[in-house]
């Protein structure tokens, strides 16, 4: 007799299983431990790093000079970076001899013009609209905080003379910080391919070639911007000097130093070398001023779109939101002077990323 029960279901397939889950080995954690220590020391001697990195710098500018010399009169490369030291001080007592009087005599005349300059331009926001009430309510706050602060000063002595004694060591602390970046500076311009090779060999073998050129054009590149950033700075300087003895502006040679150095820090150095010199042409009149913020616009827009065009086709060029945010960041974490800095490593960071991340880890080629 046929059973007419229904035969069982057969058993459903068991479901693929994935892979186990992955879990950290010794070595990733090591690694991982060896990062974070990294960044921490980084992070810690900060100011150290910075001070080698702007040592790296000079000895970049040195051994160039050198290089130069050697091509041209065959000095060996140690005894040239001596000599461009020695000519570089020697240009520098040249000018402080020369100039230096008539910079130092203006400078004190641009401090003791400061405050009439300041009252010339509340002069003229007072003449605007609503601004003589705003002044004179600030004014009026800041005589009803004087009682106030005088009892706090009472109150603070302590905490000033603290203050005193530690801009005094603060004033030691940047002493030594010159004397040692001068002496990074000239051995590492004098030994330069021993630091260089001591660098590649901390990378596998199979990659050092890649390292060595990484570097060379990492070199290259600072040394470049650093030939067209001078180049920069000694033209706004001409530019602002001579516009400025035109407008018969008082000062006008401190004011074009203050113009040319300031030019070292893009976007922000010549809008504040701009701001002190129309503050400086503020007792001349309303017009002078004028003319001197319409010589700064100028001046700018020439090396925007001129003279910077120009000298990065020979040197490197930088997208602009990304020199600003360097800049931002370097100020903040570091401090206002490590601003100067701020491009070069911008420049660091750049290239780094498009020759090992984008060109060795993606396989994209750039050139």
């Amino acid at each position: 007799m046929t059973d007419l029960r229904a035969a069982p279901p057969p058993p459903a397939a068991a479901a693929p299983a994935g892979p186990p889950p992955r879990s950290l080995s010794l070595g990733m954690v090591v690694a991982i431990a060896l990062i974070a220590l990294l960044i921490a020391a980084a992070w810690f001697w900060s100011n150290l790093l910075l001070i080698a990195f702007a040592a790296i710098l000079i000895a970049i500018a040195l051994r160039a000079g050198a290089r130069g010399l050697n091509r041209l009169v065959g000095l060996s490369i140690k005894l040239g970076v001596l000599v461009v030291l020695l000519g570089v001080v020697a240009a520098i007592a040249l000018m402080v001899r020369l100039a230096g009087p008539a910079v130092s005599d203006q400078f004190g005349q641009l401090i003791s013009s400061l405050p009439e300059s300041w009252g010339a331009v509340e002069g003229w926001f007072a003449s605007l609209p609503f601004g003589e009430q705003m002044i004179e309510q600030v004014q009026d706050s800041e005589t009803a905080d004087i009682e106030d602060n005088a009892t706090r000063l009472a109150e603070r002595l302590p905490d000033i003379f603290g203050m005193v004694l530690g801009g005094i060591s603060s004033v030691f602390g940047g002493l030594t910080s010159m004397f040692l970046l001068l002496i990074l500076s000239i051995y590492i311009a004098m030994e330069a391919d021993l630091y260089r090779g001591g660098l590649i060999r901390l990378v596998p073998l199979p990659r050092r070639g890649r390292a060595a050129q990484i570097l060379d054009e990492l070199g290259t590149q600072l040394a470049l911007w650093m030939g067209g950033q001078a180049l920069d700075m000694l033209i706004v300087a001409i530019l602002a000097g001579i516009g400025l003895w035109m407008l018969e502006v008082p000062l006008a040679l401190i004011l074009a130093v203050i113009a040319g150095l300031t030019n070292v820090v893009p976007i922000i150095g010549p809008f504040l070398s701009g701001a002190i010199a129309v503050v400086v042409a503020a007792p001349q009149g309303l017009q002078t001023a004028l003319y001197v913020a319409i010589l700064f616009t100028v001046i700018q827009v020439f090396e925007g779109e001129v003279l910077m065009p120009m000298i990065q086709k020979y040197a490197v060029q930088l997208p602009p939101a990304l020199t600003i945010l360097a800049i931002v960041a370097m100020g903040a974490l570091f401090g206002p002077a490590s601003v100067i800095l701020a491009t070069p490593l911008l420049i660091v960071v750049i290239h780094l990323t498009r020759r090992i991340y984008v060109e060795d880890v993606l396989g994209d080629r750039l050139d």
